[in-house]
């Protein structure tokens, strides 16, 4: 969705991810291949398809043991296969909870169960294609609903404040089961048929999906959701292409400006939700009170200071649950978001010492990548 794409998606993102790499490798070698790069992408998501298809009816009979014993096992291959996605979550927990949790045995038991807790994930979000809605409503409880009301009353729609924590594919689905009006930003994949086939998925579960590209065509789709007085989700802990720079964790990041600016533009409220997993495996859907957004005297001002408080909203819930956000949202240290660019590059033109430094953590970046 917006960023949650993986939403719907029952392979391991990490996965996905080197299928894509080797893809692209391939067709590297001979660009004049056109042809054949043509039959290579259709295939690998006609794979895609079909897989998700099988997978999906699988679980309509598989005995619940199976499948979750399944699950289980392919967690513990992929956690010992992709080791450097394991290294990057294992350095981003001593960065951001070191002096809190010095004891090293217990921040890699959070990246494990981090891991394992994104595997059920995307097994949860494939079941709950199965349930009816009374089904939803029983199997996922749902706490702080006169916060929807109150903000739905007010008729300019709501933003839902999420991040990658629990199972924030559910969220959606849980919302639209109880009546609301829900719809999600998700980034689509570039084949339109596998596009159209996890669209259908989120359509039959009352989800209404805007697609996040084009952009402009993403806002205005949003906009629209928003007038309907429906709920849109924006999921705002992804640092790697922000525009905002903030403190996260006491990481320098880049947050994206969306869903401040969208409050601050449209009046509509912003309702930090949060659907956490339980020990027994169900999940507690919490709606907080709303966040206010913070007007300053210009609107770059108060964007950047309200998507300062909505990154201090999500940090306190991560806090309380680091098992249950992948922490691979840090942005990479050999690589530069827009917005740092852009601040060093500004930096760089005014003072020579700055843009001395900035010279240099270019060429760090540019070793690194090599």
């Amino acid at each position: 969705m917006t960023s949650s794409s993986t939403a719907f998606v029952f392979l391991p993102s990490v996965l996905a991810k080197r299928i894509k790499q080797f893809h692209k490798l391939t067709m590297a070698r001979d660009r004049n291949r056109s042809q054949l790069e043509q039959t290579a992408f259709h295939f690998r998501y006609r794979l895609g398809e079909y897989a998700l298809h099988g997978f999906v009816n699988f679980l309509s009979w598989a005995p619940d043991w199976i499948v979750r014993s399944f699950v289980s096992v392919m967690s513990r291959v992929t956690f010992l296969l992709f080791w450097q996605y394991r290294a990057r979550m294992h350095a981003n927990v001593t960065a951001a909870l070191g002096s809190e949790i010095p004891d090293e045995a217990e921040r890699k038991a959070i990246v494990r169960r981090a891991w394992r807790n994104f595997a059920l994930g995307v097994l949860d979000t494939t079941k709950i294609l199965h349930y009816s809605k009374q089904q939803v409503i029983a199997r996922i409880e749902f706490s702080g609903e006169e916060h929807v009301k109150r903000a739905l009353a007010k008729g300019k729609g709501v933003l839902a404040l999420s991040a990658h924590l629990g199972g924030f594919t559910v969220l959606g689905p849980r919302l639209a089961a109880a009546g609301y009006p829900f719809s999600v930003v998700v980034k689509h994949p570039r084949d339109k048929r596998f596009a159209h086939a996890m669209n259908e998925y989120r359509a039959n579960l009352g989800v209404h999906t805007i697609s996040a590209k084009p952009r402009r065509e993403a806002v205005r789709g949003i906009l629209k959701a928003l007038r309907e007085n429906r709920i849109v989700m924006v999921i705002a802990d992804e640092f790697k292409s922000g525009d905002v720079m903030i403190n996260f964790f006491g990481q320098r990041c880049a947050a994206p400006r969306g869903p401040a600016s969208l409050a601050l533009r449209t009046g509509a409220a912003t309702l930090p939700m949060f659907a956490v997993r339980r020990p027994d495996q169900s999940f507690m859907l919490t709606v907080h009170p709303e966040i206010e957004p913070v007007h300053k005297e210009t609107l770059e001002e108060s964007v950047a200071a309200t998507t300062m408080v909505y990154s201090e909203r999500l940090e306190e819930e991560i806090r309380r649950y680091p098992d249950q956000w992948n922490w691979l949202g840090f942005p990479r240290a050999d690589r530069l978001s827009r917005a740092e660019e852009a601040r060093l590059a500004d930096i760089g033109a005014h003072e020579s010492e700055d843009a001395e430094s900035l010279n240099a953590k270019r060429s760090t970046v540019a070793v690194k990548q090599l």
